[in-house]
């Protein structure tokens, strides 16, 4: 259920952010393969979650699949996720006033990984992460490994075949600064979540 609803919620705010930025840019934000490639990434991160810690309190009944459930999870967190997606655009366009198409992309490769892979530590507990809730060692250690990657490969030769380019290091204030302010907003949009419907994961 953490895999599923992380997932949906994700992949629903991620298509209605390209969706929007495809509509308001003169350039995709992201091109197919560098799409494929930064879920493959993430996806990669989220298999690690069969390893997980579970909160005690999530073992003292059975859990039954629940469509609704789903729903309401990806309609509330996927918007959330989206407006910080377009949070990132509006910064690299109209603060860092880049129109280059592949600068674009690559700053948004790498804040899509390493915003999915923070937010999964958001959404696998109705805990505070990290104080109140520890995710197993696999998880953190997928987390770290592939943000880095992500970070990393627009340098490599790897991330010149798919499009993406070697950006300065000031860019970095975009790719982890929004997803630590994601965490802050997350958290609080979660308390809300399970106040309305009584159940978080």
């Amino acid at each position: 259920m953490k895999y599923i609803k992380l997932a949906a919620s994700f992949n629903f705010g991620e298509v209605t952010s390209v969706v929007i930025a495809s509509v308001l840019l003169p350039f995709l934000p992201i091109t197919p393969i560098q799409l494929l490639f930064q879920s493959l990434l993430y996806d990669i991160g989220q298999l690690t979650l069969p390893f997980d810690n579970v909160d005690n309190e999530s073992l003292k009944e059975p859990k039954q699949w629940d469509i609704n459930s789903l729903k309401h999870f990806m309609l509330f967190m996927g918007p959330l996720s989206s407006s910080f997606d377009m949070i990132v655009f509006a910064s690299i366009w109209f603060i860092f006033g880049i129109r280059d198409a592949a600068t674009f992309q690559t700053i948004w490769f790498s804040y899509g990984v390493v915003s999915n892979l923070v937010g999964m530590h958001i959404i696998r507990t109705a805990r505070i992460p990290f104080i109140q809730s520890n995710a197993h060692k696999f998880v953190y250690a997928s987390s770290i490994i592939l943000s880095i990657i992500a970070i990393i490969v627009p340098y490599t030769a790897l991330g010149h075949i798919i499009g993406l380019v070697s950006n300065p290091i000031s860019y970095l204030i975009i790719i982890i600064g929004v997803p630590i302010l994601y965490c802050f907003v997350a958290l609080f949009a979660k308390k809300i979540y399970i106040k309305k419907y009584h159940e978080w994961i």
